[in-house]
Formats: structure tokens, C-alpha cells, sequence
């Protein structure tokens, strides 16, 4: 556990107090490409301009999508899994995706389209970004943090209530399962390949999936770090899976039952209690007690 759960601030690592870093948190400024210049996480009158948090290792983890934005890595790595080698491509952002009701499925976070010399559209592909949710308090630590970054970045949170922490679990079952499992299944279905970008630790945390060879595959999953310089953290891609669409959702959407003898026996120990609370004899009052 690392003693501050912070690992970069609006941009720059909590320890970076060069010119440029102090800009950007007193305007709380967006370096990787937000929608607008400033920070528009959580609140855009109130940003949580939190872009990644430390784990139990001390790695640092993103936990703002935009954060993966940086040099449009996670576009071009897509962009070589979607189309042949020199295609012309841009990419479309908050793209609405419809089901055949007309219902929106949500919006896909990337769209990667190639194009002709005319402008004609060629092919498509979709690239999700998924940054890890957070339990604990992360907005009460930012704020103790921005009163006094040059004293307070090294300051030891780790006795605090609610100490910030990646959560996986609920990363991968109320966000990404279900995204890829209806949008996922609507572009699968039209035959379209897709790619997921995501931090290594996240996939690590992932069951196994099987993997195939690229040209099979239906799937890309972008697995990336972030790895400090002299500096500044840096988004380095790890490595790249390849799945098919279907084996890869009933491995992650399918839990590994566990032993039901285990459970047999919380029940057994639960129904111990209510049989015994019911056994006891009921209280009563004396005549005498209650006049």
C-alpha cells in the first residue's frame, strides 16, 4: 500500500512541481485530448482531476479513459488491428449505436473509419476504452492533496478511512461485460472487429482468455502501462491478445462456480442461528413489572 494513493494529478505526477505541471493543476487543465482544455471528470464545475491512482505494488493505474489518449497510441495500435497496412483513417468519438428497435445500445467510445481518396467511407472498427473503477474515497484525498501539493504529496494516507484502492471486480462485471455483451454483440453480429484498451493490471485480473492468431481474430486486447520517465508517467503499449468475440464474453461473463459444500455448510450455520434465536423462550413482563 502505497502511502499516497495518488499517482497523477491533472496531467503530472503529484511530485512534479515544474512550471507546466502547476499550470495545468491551477487551471485544472486536460493534457490527453479531453473534449475540452480543462479536466471535466466527475463534475466539469468540480473536476476530479485524478488520471491514475497507485496500487498495492505502487504501479500506477488509469482510472479516466481520456487518460489513454495520450499520442493517440490506443488509435493507431487499433488502426493496424482494423485495416491492411497504408488505408487512409480517422477516428469519430461518442458514436451512438442503436439496436434494431431504434434503442440506444450506448455509445461507443471510438469509432476507427478508413476512406478513399474521395472521402468514401471503406471500413470501420470499434475501439472501446475501459479505465478501473476506484473504491474508497478518491475525491477527499485529491482535495487534502490541491491545498498544499509541495507538502502534502508525500503524505501518508494509508490510515484513513476508506483508503483508495483499483477495483477490478466491478470494473470488468458492471462496466465492461455488459458494454461489450450488447454493443459487442450488435457489431459481432454485423461482423466488425472491435478492440478493448485497457490498463495490464485490469486484464491481468481478467480470466484467461483463449487466444487465437491475429488474422483470426475478432478481438484485440490493447494492454497498456504506464511507465515513468525522468519525469512523467508514459502510456506504453504492453502487448496485444487476440480472441473471438463469443469465447472471449462467456469466459469473462461465465464465473467459476465454487465448492458448494462450502456454501452447504454457511447455510447450515445460518440456519443454525434462526433455529436457535427461535427456540428461546420470549420475554415477559411481570404484572408487577409493568405496573
Amino acid at each position: 500500500m502505497s502511502k499516497n494513493p495518488l499517482a497523477e494529478v491533472f496531467g503530472f505526477p503529484v511530485d512534479d512541481f515544474s512550471e507546466r505541471a502547476e499550470r495545468y493543476r491551477k487551471n485544472r487543465l486536460c493534457p490527453f485530448h479531453n473534449r475540452v482544455a480543462n479536466c471535466t471528470k466527475d463534475k466539469a464545475s468540480d473536476p476530479l482531476g485524478v488520471c491514475s491512482i497507485k496500487d498495492n505494488n505502487g504501479a500506477a493505474v488509469i482510472t479516466c479513459p481520456v487518460r489513454f489518449r495520450q499520442d493517440w497510441l490506443i488509435a493507431e495500435d487499433a488502426a493496424s488491428f482494423f485495416f491492411p497496412a497504408g488505408v487512409k483513417w480517422t477516428t469519430l468519438a461518442e458514436v451512438c449505436l442503436n439496436d434494431a428497435d431504434g434503442k440506444s445500445a450506448g455509445n461507443i467510445d471510438h469509432v476507427l473509419v478508413s476512406y478513399d481518396e474521395r472521402g468514401r467511407l471503406l471500413d470501420f472498427g470499434a475501439l472501446e476504452v475501459q479505465a478501473v473503477y476506484i473504491s474508497g474515497n478518491i475525491r477527499r484525498v485529491f482535495e487534502v492533496y490541491l491545498e498544499d501539493p509541495i507538502n502534502r504529496h508525500t503524505m501518508d494516507w494509508r490510515g484513513q478511512r476508506n483508503y483508495p484502492r483499483p477495483d477490478y471486480l466491478s470494473s470488468s462485471r458492471k462496466r465492461l461485460a455488459p458494454q461489450l455483451i450488447y454493443k459487442g454483440g450488435i457489431l459481432n453480429a454485423w461482423g466488425k472487429k472491435q478492440a478493448v484498451a485497457l490498463n495490464r493490471s485490469f486484464f491481468d485480473s481478467l480470466p484467461e482468455l483463449p487466444e487465437v492468431e491475429p488474422k483470426e481474430a475478432e478481438i484485440a486486447w490493447l494492454i497498456y502501462d504506464l511507465v515513468r520517465d525522468d519525469q512523467q508517467y508514459q502510456l506504453q503499449r504492453h502487448t496485444t491478445r487476440y480472441t473471438r468475440f463469443e469465447a472471449a464474453m462467456n469466459r469473462i461473463a461465465t464465473p467459476r462456480p465454487g465448492n458448494m459444500d462450502t456454501f452447504f455448510a454457511q447455510l447450515q450455520t445460518r440456519l443454525d442461528a434462526r433455529l436457535e434465536r427461535s427456540a428461546d423462550p420470549p420475554e415477559t413482563a411481570s404484572l408487577t413489572d409493568l405496573l
